[in-house]
């Protein structure tokens, strides 16, 4: 079973830990930091919409775009009292094409990481650049490469009284993905379903990343630690980065 099919019903029990709004905040802060007040965003992974959920109540125009059509349709669920709602998209990063440009992008939760061919990720930053407006912001998070390695014969138990799920890290030097399998059993009614999923996630590094965003044509790149405005330091589970797209000069004739 493909990553987040069984899962995507289960999703939200599973991370209520995740502290969504502190993400946004900090989104936010880059924001003034930068001094950008967008009108349209879009949440790239989107998932069960959570983090588009919370910009659309900020007063943006969202689109939330995720290539699982399971985790869609719970978003799509959890923002129908919204208005407007985001409006939710089945894509792949790789392939992304909005109808409109937008002038901020968000990546949460390690998202990029799922993209396990290099050039791949390459080729959806390309998109995400193209898909924003001059001036626009960039901001996602991946794992670091020493957290994902300490992953390595790790093995992680998520419950409650209707969800039971055991997942076992692997990681593989060579290729240097983080391969995850995750036993899933949830209630229904009185019997119990049990799924089973593999996730994977390439171990990309703080100069992967930045040489990609300039290719891209990004500039202003920034890497932060977890939530915070100083650089990833030794032992961080988690890296942030924040990229421009330059804005359109004009030319301006003499007389």
């Amino acid at each position: 079973m493909g990553a987040y099919e069984a899962l995507a019903a289960s999703y939200d029990r599973l991370t209520n830990d995740v502290d969504y709004e502190a993400t946004v905040a900090f989104y936010q802060e880059i924001l003034k930091r930068e001094g950008v007040s967008p009108r349209r965003a879009v949440d790239l992974a989107c998932g069960t919409g959570s983090v588009a959920v919370l910009l659309a109540r900020q007063g943006l125009d969202v689109v939330g775009v995720d290539q699982s059509e399971e985790m869609l349709t719970v978003a799509a669920q959890k923002a129908q009292d919204l208005a407007p709602a985001p409006q939710f998209v089945c894509q792949s990063l790789e392939n992304l094409r909005l109808a409109r440009g937008v002038d901020l992008a968000v990546c949460a939760l390690d998202s990029l990481d799922y993209i396990t061919n290099p050039e791949d990720c390459a080729r959806a930053i390309a998109r995400i650049y193209r898909a924003l407006n001059p001036g626009g912001i960039f901001i996602f998070d991946v794992n670091t490469p020493e957290k994902l390695r300490a992953m390595d014969g790790q093995v992680f138990l998520d419950e409650d009284e209707d969800v039971y799920c055991v997942w076992r890290g692997e990681f593989d030097e060579e290729s240097n993905i983080c391969s995850y399998g995750m036993d899933l059993f949830q209630r229904q009614g009185t019997m119990w379903r049990r799924s089973f999923e593999e996730h994977r996630e390439y171990a990309y590094s703080w100069t992967q990343l930045t040489d990609y965003l300039r290719r891209a044509g990004f500039t202003d790149i920034q890497v932060y630690g977890d939530r915070t405005f100083r650089p990833p330091e030794k032992g961080e589970q988690r890296m942030y980065f924040k990229a421009r797209k330059g804005r359109i000069r004009r030319k301006h004739n003499s007389e």
